[in-house]
């Protein structure tokens, strides 16, 4: 009978001792990422993608494909660099003057980062949901409209209205606010809010759309609703979602990535990983041993 996960030796996380791989693989130089990272017709392939804040590197090397219709989360411990390579997916690190990226990604075989690439138009094709809700002071109905308005998607009032109900309706929102479109958004619940902020995003028609702890703010009840509205919406989005649950990852994932000290250690199918982990660092983070 195979060991248990319990079971199975694990490397000395204190003293660095050696299992099957350095656990160190930041400083590895012969490290590969366990598992598969690409995926047939991806909608985003990333090769190599190194991060820097100043001199300290923070993503070292990392390559994996964002499939269609998928959800692939991200999870390792804090401070992994799990966020970090999220926001490199619509260029949020753009924002941060100490910060370069290296590496190639791309958008639909384009690179996101080549110099004629529109970085307003890269953001409503890869949307970003954050981890605390974040709402304008404006009604629920222009907090939906914003966006469209300001890539010009709807050609009179009647289209932005059917933009607006069409997003309210898919985000799980639509039943709970129809009466009270000119109220503030930011008066409604937390969960309300997140669902919200994802209407918002997704009414600009985005390709991907990345999730920060998109639910690490909220109740259980609040965190269950987003869960599902999360594996309904990839039936027409690829949604990247980074988690510090475990349970959530396995529960809305189809794919999982683990990180940890900025490398990509393992990545695949959620299932797999979750029952047989072939690194130790894996394996060491989904068993409780750290992290």
């Amino acid at each position: 009978m195979s060991p248990s996960l319990s079971e199975k030796p694990m490397p000395d996380l204190l003293t660095g001792q050696k299992s099957k791989t350095d656990v160190d693989p930041l400083t590895d130089p012969n490290f590969q990422t366990v598992g598969e990272s690409w995926v047939n017709n991806p909608s985003m392939t990333c090769r190599d993608v190194n991060v820097f804040y100043s001199d300290k590197q923070a993503i070292a090397d990392v390559s994996l494909d964002i499939g269609r219709n998928e959800v692939i989360a991200m999870i390792g411990p804090s401070g992994c660099g799990k966020s970090t390579f999220l926001r490199c997916l619509n260029r949020m690190n753009d924002t941060i003057d100490i910060c370069r990226v290296e590496g190639e990604i791309t958008l639909e075989g384009k690179n996101i980062y080549d110099k004629e690439m529109d970085i307003v138009f890269l953001r409503a094709r890869v949307g970003m949901v954050f981890q605390k809700p974040n709402p304008f002071p404006k009604s629920l109905y222009d907090n939906v409209a914003y966006g469209v308005r300001l890539h010009g998607l709807a050609n009179n009032k009647s289209e932005l209205d059917d933009i607006v109900e069409s997003s309210l309706k898919k985000a799980g929102l639509w039943r709970e606010v129809s009466d009270r479109l000119d109220k503030p958004g930011t008066g409604l619940s937390g969960g309300q809010q997140q669902r919200l902020c994802i209407a918002r995003a997704i009414a600009i028609r985005p390709e991907v759309i990345l999730m920060d702890e998109p639910c690490s703010a909220l109740d259980p009840i609040a965190t269950a609703v987003i869960e599902e509205l999360i594996d309904d919406l990839r039936q027409q989005y690829s949604i990247c979602i980074v988690t510090h649950s475990m349970q959530q990852a396995a529960r809305v994932s189809q794919r999982t990535a683990y990180f940890h000290l900025g490398k990509l250690i393992e990545i695949g199918s959620t299932s797999d990983m979750f029952t047989n982990p072939t690194h130790p660092l894996t394996e060491g983070y989904i068993t409780g041993r750290f992290g």
